[in-house]
């Protein structure tokens, strides 16, 4: 369990725990050399993957037995070869690659001529290829590794150390129990919804600092859905304030989706817990009976989980538990919430609907542009905005700022296209058809909502930021990015720098055979013209596929190298498609990432250390796109974070089938605007004195507020960060 916990830490924190240091102290059966000896050695391994020990780190490692040092090695290295993808062999179906890639008919017209050795029956082979009758998964040498890992590594030197290579530094952690718990408060007490990976991990922290120091609030239902689980195992009270609450906590009893996004299939409660949850909701609807109104929006789960509750069993002691599932069958009427804004609506009483809105801060705020739009008087929009003045101190920081990334893109015409991206990160795109609010109206809200915001934010003092970070976007919700290696949220954009840009995907299948297809559509300045790289297009001009792998019982890797001086296009737009089999959340592990390396770097097809992302696949439908790569006008290239996925279809997704849907989803997001640190920081800073830009160089010798991509090795160590990380805790509450 605490090497689980130790590899969280490092993988959420960059810190490495370290125990006191032991003078003297050794490791039965092992030799005592020189402890910074083995620091040092072990520096040497992290860097052969992109990695290396912060000096303080070093200097404390050097400060432990040999024996420590190593078995700290022995623990730390595994993790961070899975951050950065190494932890796998990647073998590539052509074994030169990037160079000797064939012509794509050639090749498969070579794979003929393996499996027909008699001239007549590889011509008639030969003449199925050319009309596109002819399966190739029935050719025994296409898509099945023809050449060993080893064979590959003996094809290729060894690559040449860049001043480019990345270097992602480990810092000294405090002990193991420090660490946790402080990762534990930051993930429960965060002001805006987890990755679904980072709620697995809440989960498993939340059972190990059960008995430990709790969070002061817990705004995130989900959070507090899984401490309710834990709450519930050590007899705690339970934090509960809606009936909603109460339905998280069993969807996350029985393993189930405590976002609400997917149905659960609940489990027979032992009888203790069954009383816990209806004493539960007793009591909310007690202290609250309009809250029953929230039932209608869940009404079905509700009904199954009746089915496990047994709620007719206990009327007389939970009677107004019993009246929730009342509501739910059709028994009792409690007219929602939203049901009574929208008769006031209906009524074109949008004064009303606003008024009766500020029982609700943060819908209010979240439907201002529809209460704007509806009526355009000036007379009713001022009542509108007044009465959101009038709550705003009652409204997260979060929905501020989620409004104020909306106005940034109602300035426009209408007929633009809508980007939508649901907590699945399932993409799709629409025309705009609302009309457009007034430059007035937008300039005056946006006005109060940043007044607003820069009134909660803290005094940092003086603030260092690293330029890299100002072009992030906020991440207003967790759902929008992904789990990795140098992932950042969607429409955050970043400098590409780099002579060769390399994608990969790796995948392992669970169960049934799998073939996953990396792809690129190469499109021009309009987004029209499509070209691709992909098992039907080996090469393009400036680009090389690393050829068709069609199983993967061991795992498989493919790649994509493109030479981006030589790419005439203005977008790139890599994808990864099921093209049969398992699907991303179904596989035992698959990720994308790319590289980027000088010309003369040379290297095997995957180096951690030309690694500058990799993030999981864990998405719902059957193609992914990560990211897209845009060149500017000034001609340099850049990427834009999208982490969203297409539904794609059962089986035989090809990047020519859905590139139109693709091309209009990456359109929508180059064209959209996202709030970003740059915006954050300019709140923080009302005067340009309070305010240096790090040069990657000197750093104060004095405590500071740093935002960047990463902790600088040498800051103040009372220094206050923040990294993508983290980045979260910037936004107020």
């Amino acid at each position: 369990m605490s090497a689980n916990l130790e590899e969280l830490v490092i993988r959420h924190t960059r810190r490495v725990p370290v125990p006191s240091a032991t003078p003297g102290a050794s490791t039965p059966g092992r030799r005592i050399g020189s402890p910074g000896v083995a620091a040092r050695q072990f520096d040497a391994v992290l860097m052969s993957a992109g990695f290396k020990l912060s000096r303080d780190l070093l200097t404390r490692l050097s400060e432990l037995s040999e024996g420590e040092v190593v078995d700290l090695a022995v623990r730390v290295l595994p993790v961070v070869r899975r951050l950065a993808g190494d932890h796998v062999r990647h073998n590539a179906y052509f074994r030169d690659f990037p160079n000797n890639v064939p012509d794509t008919l050639g090749f498969w017209l070579s794979c003929v001529r393996q499996a027909f050795p008699d001239p007549v029956d590889a011509w008639r082979a030969e003449s199925r290829v050319e009309h596109g009758v002819q399966n190739l998964l029935d050719l025994p040498a296409y898509g099945r590794y023809q050449h060993t890992y080893e064979e590959l590594l003996e094809a290729h030197d060894e690559l040449i150390e860049s001043a480019g290579d990345r270097v992602t530094v480990l810092h000294l952690g405090r002990s193991l129990d420090e660490e946790v718990t402080g990762l534990y408060l930051a993930l429960a007490g965060s002001d805006t919804p987890l990755a679904e990976a980072d709620l697995d991990d809440l989960r498993v922290l939340a059972e190990r600092c059960a008995d430990g120091p709790q969070p002061e609030r817990i705004p995130v239902r989900e959070n507090r859905a899984l401490i309710n689980q834990v709450r519930l195992t050590t007899g705690a009270g339970l934090l509960l304030d809606t009936v909603t609450d109460v339905l998280r906590l069993a969807c996350a009893l029985s393993d189930g989706d405590v976002t609400l996004v997917e149905p659960s299939r609940f489990v027979s409660f032992p009888r203790p817990v069954r009383r816990a949850l209806l004493a539960g909701l007793d009591g909310v609807v007690r202290a609250a009976p309009a809250k029953l109104g929230d039932v209608a929006a869940h009404r079905e789960e509700w009904k199954r989980l009746g089915e496990r509750l047994h709620p007719h069993e206990h009327g007389k002691r939970w009677p107004h538990a019993a009246d929730v599932f009342a509501v739910a069958r059709g028994e009792k009427r409690a007219p929602s919430f939203a049901s009574r804004v929208e008769a006031r609506l209906a009524a074109d009483d949008v004064v009303g609907a606003a008024t009766l809105l500020r029982s609700a801060p943060g819908l209010l705020f979240r439907s201002l542009d529809r209460l704007l739009r509806l009526d355009p008087s000036p007379a009713v929009q001022d009542a509108v905005l007044e009465a959101a003045a009038s709550v705003a101190d009652q409204v997260s920081g979060r929905v501020l700022l989620s409004v104020r990334e909306h106005l940034l893109n109602r300035g426009g015409s209408r007929g633009r296209t809508r980007v939508f991206a649901n907590r699945l990160s399932r993409g799709r795109t629409a025309a705009d058809t609302r009309p457009p609010l007034p430059k007035g109206v937008i300039a005056g809200l946006a006005a109060f909502l940043d007044t607003e915001v820069q009134r909660r934010l803290p005094d940092v003092g003086h603030l260092l930021v690293d330029p890299a970070v100002l072009d992030v976007a906020l991440p207003l919700s967790g759902k929008a990015t992904a789990d990795g290696l140098g992932t950042l949220p969607r429409g955050s954009v970043s400098p590409v720098d780099g002579e060769t840009l390399r994608f990969f995907v790796h995948w392992r299948e669970r169960r049934i055979s799998t073939d996953f297809d990396l792809s690129a559509l190469l499109l021009d300045a309009d987004y029209l013209n499509p070209v691709w790289l992909s098992y039907t297009s080996l090469r393009t001009v400036g680009g090389e596929h690393s050829g068709d792998v069609t199983e993967a019982p061991d795992g498989a890797s493919e790649f994509i190298d493109l030479r981006l001086g030589r790419i005439r296009a203005r977008a790139i737009i890599p994808q990864v498609n099921v093209y049969s089999g398992e699907g991303f959340e179904e596989v035992a592990e698959s990720f994308f990432g790319f590289m980027l390396r000088d010309a003369e770097q040379k290297g095997r097809p995957f180096e951690p250390r030309t690694v500058r992302m990799k993030s999981g696949l864990r998405g719902p439908g059957r193609v992914a796109l990560p990211l897209a790569f845009l060149r500017g006008d000034d001609g340099r290239w850049r990427a834009k974070w999208l982490h969203l996925y297409l539904k794609g279809r059962p089986s035989f997704n090809r990047v020519e089938g859905n590139r139109l849907t693709t091309t209009e989803l990456v359109r929508g997001l180059a064209e959209r605007r996202f709030l970003t640190v740059r915006h954050l920081t300019d709140l923080l800073t009302p005067g340009p004195a309070s305010v240096t830009f790090w040069d990657g160089k000197r750093l104060p010798g004095h405590p500071v507020t740093f935002v960047g991509l990463e902790r600088p090795d040498g800051l103040h160590e009372k220094s206050t960060v923040f990294t993508p990380g983290n980045l979260r805790d910037l936004i107020p509450a």
